[in-house]
């Protein structure tokens, strides 16, 4: 496998008064290191615009994702669109992103504003090249990857961001690049990127976008496993094949659950140790055992980060809550979301007899379905989750 890791985010907001977003990103896997990214830009706002990008998005990252020329793709997109009757135009803006192998990433681009790469700290001015396709202007590069490369895509929402329709001359593409060189130094994740520029640029339209904006980031890092152990298994008998699986593993070790963490103690030889004062906004207290990065309570804890998942798919309003609070929750949610490229999840069946309220067992289905729901979120996230039962 691959030293490399492409984390991918990105992030919308519409034009004032519209439902439907005029941008659509979309993200093709072809594997577990290469992907196809588009950010496409539909004509004007609203449902047309939508239907516009969505089917550029969606056709290219389609073709070229099944290996399909360039040339090919934007003849099909020209061939695809209907005539805008105002503006006499068949088509949207679109960047391309092809993440290949993650070693190299060949960058297409349309009338879309200019890719920003950050490497080393700096603006990355990598050498392009112009092609023209169905009579269009058609930017190409292709760049070998290296590790901490962020690279940004925008759609023209971004640097015309002002509260009137005035040029904002203190937010062109050179003070976007600026601002993503700040941000970049710290150690966020792509999605928590895209996030904090789309919300600056929301202040820059005074919060009345005047144009659909969307940012879409991809981060180059190096692989990261982490590894999560919660809940006892279902026979007694697995409990030693089930810790030296998990131990086993390289890279970051997480415990969930109070019985499970007695068992890891105990396989361990070493003190199960509660630290007091550690729970906080209904999350139980996390405990600590030498040699493990993280120890908390189970379904609670596993609850709230689900939850969070959720949230940073989408409008990633919660980043506050798990992105600075020291609760397990928060503390496994930053693991994952933003350090992990690699999860194992080690899941044990057993029913936990703490699970008895009101002479009703808290069914093993429920815990099933939160791991399910959390895996599956992960993977929308690019993470590569693999799940053993025990």
């Amino acid at each position: 496998m691959n030293d490399l890791y492409a984390d991918i985010g990105y992030k919308s907001i519409n034009h004032k008064g519209e439902q439907l977003c005029g941008d659509h990103v979309d993200i093709v896997k072809q594997d577990d290191n290469s992907s196809v990214v588009v950010l496409a830009d539909g004509l004007g706002s609203g449902v047309k615009a939508s239907i516009l990008s969505t089917l550029t998005s969606k056709i290219i990252s389609t073709m070229i994702a099944q290996g399909l020329p360039l040339e090919e793709c934007v003849s099909t997109i020209a061939a695809t669109l209907p005539i805008n009757s105002e503006h006499g135009v068949a088509y949207s803006t679109f960047t391309i992103l092809h993440i290949l192998d993650n070693e190299t990433v060949d960058i297409i681009e349309y009338d879309n504003p200019a890719v920003i790469y950050i490497r080393d700290g700096e603006i990355y001015d990598y050498p392009k090249q112009e092609l023209l396709i169905e009579d269009k202007k058609i930017y190409s590069a292709t760049v070998k990857l290296q590790p901490n490369d962020v690279i940004t895509a925008m759609s023209d929402g971004c640097p015309y961001a002002s509260p009137d329709k005035s040029y904002n001359y203190e937010w062109g593409p050179d003070d976007i690049a600026d601002f993503m060189k700040v941000i970049a130094m710290v150690d966020y994740n792509a999605k928590t990127l895209a996030t904090m520029l789309i919300d600056q640029v929301y202040q820059e339209y005074d919060s009345n976008p005047l144009d659909d904006a969307t940012a879409c980031v991809v981060k180059i890092r190096p692989r990261e496993q982490v590894n999560i152990l919660y809940g006892p298994p279902r026979s007694r008998d697995d409990c030693s094949r089930m810790m030296n699986l998990f131990f086993s593993k390289e890279g970051k070790h997480i415990i969930c659950g109070g019985t499970t963490s007695k068992i890891a103690s105990e396989h361990l030889g070493a003190p199960l140790v509660a630290i007091s004062g550690s729970g906080a906004d209904g999350i139980p207290p996390i405990s600590k055992i030498e040699g493990i990065d993280l120890v908390t309570e189970g379904t609670i804890t596993i609850n709230k980060v689900l939850e969070y998942a959720k949230d940073a798919l989408g409008k990633n309003e919660l980043y506050q809550f798990w992105g600075f609070n020291n609760n397990g929750a928060a503390q496994i949610s930053r693991l994952l979301f933003e350090e992990a490229t690699d999860i194992d999840f080690f899941v044990g069946q057993a029913i936990n007899p703490a699970h008895q309220i009101a002479q009703t067992t808290l069914s093993i289905d429920i815990k099933m379905k939160l791991v399910e729901e959390l895996t599956d979120c992960l993977r929308k996230m690019g993470k590569n989750v693999r799940v053993s039962y025990f």
